[in-house]
């Protein structure tokens, strides 16, 4: 009897190298993918950015009030007589509810056109009463009412129009949603 052997192939010795060519694909796989998740989370936080300023800006809009439910106090801080007894009656015409009209008594240093202080209760009175006196600065303390004060500063020369203060009270139609 003969015996057959099946004619096999040598098997060739490994040589201990890696498949570099798939190495390589892998690792140019990962780059990729991390470069378009670095793209994407930058783009992410570019709109996040945007929105927040939009909503910001939304928010520095004073609100729509009825000028009856704003209670004001006006103090004088400047050097002029009688000149927050004027604003008073100006802003009474306009049809707010004046309930002090008097000198600055406070220890706070007031500058530009004025200051208007506030408590919590009171921050859309003053949100709002900021229409009538651009550029005046906020003063939050720390009162339990909504009363707020209108403390006229050393460069106030007026109120702001009542065209101007309805132009600022028009609500933004550019609103995004969401905020």
């Amino acid at each position: 009897m003969t015996e057959r052997t099946a004619a096999r192939p040598p098997v060739r010795p490994r040589s201990g190298r890696r498949p570099l060519p798939p190495l390589i694909f892998l690792l140019v796989l990962a780059l990729a993918a991390g470069a378009v998740w670095w793209t994407v989370v930058r783009q992410d936080r570019a709109r996040e950015a945007a929105q927040a300023q939009a909503c910001a800006s939304a928010e520095a809009a004073p609100p729509s009030l009825e000028p009856s439910s704003v209670l004001v106090r006006v103090f004088n801080a400047t050097d002029s007589s009688g000149l927050a007894g004027q604003v008073a009656e100006e802003l009474r015409a306009r049809g707010l509810t004046v309930n002090e009209v008097a000198n600055d008594s406070g220890r706070r240093q007031v500058e530009g056109v004025g200051e208007i202080r506030f408590g919590a209760r009171g921050r859309d009175q003053a949100r709002y009463l900021s229409a009538y006196l651009p550029g005046a600065g906020e003063h939050q303390d720390t009162r339990a009412t909504a009363e707020v004060d209108l403390v006229l500063g050393p460069q106030f020369t007026g109120l702001a129009t009542v065209e101007d203060v309805e132009a600022a009270l028009v609500p933004d139609e550019d609103v995004p949603t969401g905020c």
